[in-house]
C-alpha cells in the first residue's frame, strides 16, 4: 500500500515537476542556440546592431570648416557687406 502510493507521488511528481521544467529548459535552449547562430552568422555583419552592440569603434570626428557651402559665403559676404555700408555711413 505504501509503495503504491510512493508510486503514484513520484509519478505526479514527474508529471507535474520535472516534465515541464524540462520542456522550459528545451525551449530556452533552442532560443538561446538559435541567437546565437543568427548573432553569430548575420547580425554581426549589420552596421547598426554593431554601433548598440558597441563592436564598431567610433570614427574622430574632423571640425568643420569655417567656411563650408554657399549659405555660409552668403551670410559672410552679408555681414561683410553691411559692415563697408556702416563704416560708410559712420564717415562724413
Amino acid at each position: 500500500m505504501a509503495s503504491r502510493c510512493l508510486a503514484a507521488a513520484s509519478e505526479a511528481a514527474v508529471v507535474f515537476l520535472i516534465r515541464p521544467i524540462l520542456a522550459i529548459v528545451f525551449v530556452f535552449t533552442l532560443i538561446l542556440l538559435g541567437w546565437y547562430v543568427a548573432w553569430t552568422t548575420v547580425l554581426v555583419h549589420v552596421p547598426l546592431v554593431q554601433e548598440i552592440a558597441g563592436l564598431r569603434p567610433k570614427k574622430p570626428s574632423k571640425p568643420k570648416p569655417a567656411n563650408r557651402g554657399r549659405v555660409a559665403k552668403f551670410y559672410r559676404n552679408q555681414a561683410e557687406a553691411a559692415q563697408r555700408n556702416c563704416k560708410s555711413e559712420g564717415a562724413p
